[in-house]
C-alpha cells in the first residue's frame, strides 16, 4: 500500500486585529510548512473561519504545525479532541514553542502534559482576574476607565465650536481623548 504523502501545514492566530502574525508566520517557514492559514480571532470564539479550514484542508500523512499549542486550542478538553481527531485522520501535530510532535509516543504524552498546564494557566490567569476585581470592589472601586469630567467636556466643546483650535490641541490641553470628544459632540448635536 502506498504511504500518503507527508505535508506540512502551518495554522497561525493572534487575538485581535492590531496584533502581528509576522513573527508566526515567519517560525512555520522556517519549520517547512507548505500553506498557512491564519486567523486574527480570539481562541475562545468558537467561530474561527480559517481554523475550520485548515481542519478541512488536512489529509491523512498531513502534519499541523502550529507555533505554540495555545494558537489552536480553546481548553484542555478542546486540546485533547483535537488531537485524538486528527490522529484518527492519520495528521499529525508539531508544536515548535513546546517541541512536540505526535508522530512519537514522547510527543504525545507531552501533547497531554502541556495541555494540562496551558489549561492551569489560563484558570490561574482568570483567577487572579477576579480577585483582583473583587479586591477593588471591596475597596468601592469599580472597573472600566474612570470616566471623563463632564465640565472638561463641555469646555472642550465649546473651544471646538468657537476658536480655530484643532480637536488634538484642545483635547491636549484638557488631557481628554479625540474619541471621547467626537463622541460628547455627536451626542450634544443629538440631544
Amino acid at each position: 500500500m502506498k504511504q500518503p504523502s507527508s505535508h506540512k501545514i502551518g495554522y497561525a492566530r493572534v487575538s485581535t486585529i492590531g496584533q502581528n502574525l509576522d513573527s508566526q508566520f515567519d517560525a512555520l517557514r522556517q519549520a517547512g510548512c507548505d500553506k498557512i492559514f491564519s486567523d486574527k480571532v480570539s481562541g475562545v470564539s468558537v467561530s474561527r473561519p480559517e481554523w475550520d479550514k485548515v481542519i478541512e484542508y488536512l489529509r491523512p500523512g498531513d502534519v499541523l504545525v502550529v507555533t505554540e499549542l495555545s494558537r489552536m486550542t480553546r481548553s484542555l478538553m478542546h486540546l485533547l479532541q483535537l488531537v485524538q481527531e486528527l490522529e484518527g485522520r492519520g495528521v499529525n501535530i508539531i508544536s515548535l514553542r513546546e517541541n512536540i510532535d505526535t508522530s512519537t509516543a514522547t510527543g504525545r504524552a507531552f501533547m497531554h502534559i502541556i495541555g494540562a498546564i496551558n489549561q492551569m494557566e489560563r484558570e490561574l490567569k482568570a483567577e487572579r482576574a477576579a480577585a483582583g476585581r473583587a479586591a477593588a470592589k471591596a475597596r468601592g472601586k469599580s472597573g472600566g476607565r474612570p470616566r471623563t469630567d463632564q465640565a472638561k467636556l463641555e469646555q472642550a466643546r465649546v473651544l471646538y465650536e468657537n476658536t480655530e483650535q484643532s480637536a488634538q490641541a484642545i483635547c491636549d490641553s484638557l488631557g481628554i481623548g479625540r474619541r471621547t470628544l467626537f463622541k460628547y459632540l455627536a451626542q450634544s448635536r443629538q440631544g
